[in-house]
């Protein structure tokens, strides 16, 4: 089947799009008529219950984002290693954090947001996520380290269990940014469980959606109630408004809790649909040179992105700035930038895996360790990645597939040959 052959989509194919079933508008209609539209009520509280049964912890924090939840993990391990800052100052300040490299910039805003550096940890090519031999090299060069906030990409876990053993052999705190995994597991464990703090995400593609939202996960009760009072404006308990520290507007509104409450009935659900994109591209991709996320043993992912690398052999010649791409069709071969804009022509939606953070403007100058050491005074490795530099070499080949769980079978078909159709 050629490219001229493919008819193009009537409804457009998303990447991940909100997948609604009707009960939740009886937990927002209930919102609604009892008049607790606010920042409390039942849907809040449930959603803190179901959320902390799910992941197998013991407190959640509702919030109004995942960022916010994460930002109220960095401020609570910083307080909990340096102490209390002065106002003018945040938790971190001037302190170094290791942190995932090829994730969303959100992953590690908050450690900037509290005055911290971010020092970025290189990708492992079997897992796509944090690198525990990196991460070793980092603790090595930098010993006094005390934080490390691990993403875990696309709903697929990586070695978040030796990551924490590393983090606690080395005395450090690990937050595990979630946002991505919520329903994964790792040897049976469910992520969001690993970190000491851990933040998931309830955005409008995400396994589970509220329109917006997000937990901060925690064993510890104090944390939570500390982080239940950072997020309403770090009121004290007083007749008045009586504050003696920095808050924020970081609760979630019980209108949205009620959209997740009524998703959670789902989650399984959702994820069986993503595992069955995912199977369906593994076989219906298998003749090509190309490679699936991969999935570590004994772990079960949510699927949430199916993405894809391809071999080295077979990549056309493509280039990219900051803001552009550009390639040179070439016969038996493509590379990321074609297939996604082929994708577009037939109205689908694929998007470039996370571009590293190590590779991003804002963040170029901060150290970037592999499992070899140190590349900061790399700078080529920025532009054109390197042998050692396997985030860079990821993005440049890897792209999102369409992965939205009312696509058709039928309709992944022609995914499949629209694919196909770029290596002719």
């Amino acid at each position: 089947m050629g490219k001229t052959e493919i008819k193009k989509f009537e409804n457009k194919i998303w990447l991940a799009s909100p997948t609604m079933h009707g009960v939740e508008m009886e937990y927002v209609q209930k919102a609604y008529d009892t008049n607790w539209m606010s920042t409390v009520g039942e849907n809040i509280n449930e959603v803190e219950r179901i959320a902390a049964q799910s992941a197998e912890v013991k407190h959640a924090v509702a919030l109004s984002c995942c960022t916010a939840a994460l930002h109220l993990c960095v401020k609570s391990a910083g307080e909990r290693l340096y102490g209390k800052p002065a106002v003018s100052h945040g938790a971190l300040e001037g302190k170094r954090v290791f942190c995932s490299d090829m994730t969303f910039d959100a992953t590690l805003n908050p450690v900037v947001y509290e005055g911290g550096i971010p020092v970025f940890i290189d990708t492992e090519a079997e897992c796509w996520n944090m690198d525990p031999a990196a991460l070793e090299k980092a603790f090595e060069l930098y010993p006094d380290v005390k934080l490390v906030v691990c993403a875990e990409l696309y709903g697929f876990p990586g070695r978040i269990d030796i990551i924490k053993e590393i983090c606690e052999k080395h005395g450090a705190l690990l937050i595990e940014d979630a946002a991505e995994a919520m329903g994964a597991t790792l040897h049976g464990k469910q992520c969001g469980s690993f970190g000491d703090y851990s933040a998931i995400s309830y955005n409008g593609n995400k396994i589970i959606t509220g329109s917006a939202g997000g937990c901060l996960l925690t064993n510890d009760i104090e944390v939570a109630n500390k982080a239940r009072k950072w997020s309403t404006q770090a009121r004290e308990n007083a007749p008045w408004y009586q504050h003696e520290e920095v808050g924020y507007n970081y609760r979630m509104s019980n209108v949205v809790a009620g959209v997740i409450r009524g998703q959670y009935l789902y989650l399984k659900e959702h994820i069986a649909q993503k595992k069955a994109i995912y199977d369906r591209y593994c076989e219906g991709l298998k003749d090509l040179p190309v490679q699936m996320n991969p999935i570590v043993d004994d772990t079960e992912p949510n699927y949430w992105l199916s993405a894809m690398i391809i071999d080295k052999d077979y990549m056309c010649k493509q280039v990219r700035d900051d803001t552009n791409a550009l390639y040179v069709s070439e016969k038996g071969k493509t590379c990321p930038t074609e297939i996604l804009e082929t994708l577009a022509l037939y109205n689908a939606e694929g998007r470039p895996i996370w571009k590293p953070m190590h590779m991003q403007p804002m963040y170029r100058m901060h150290e970037f360790i592999t499992r070899s050491g140190s590349a900061r005074a790399k700078t080529n490795a920025y532009i054109s990645g390197g042998a050692s530099d396997v985030g860079a070499d990821i993005f440049e080949r890897g792209l999102c597939l369409p992965s939205d769980n009312k696509m058709t079978a039928e309709q992944q078909d022609i995914i499949i040959e629209i694919i196909k159709s770029c290596f002719e």
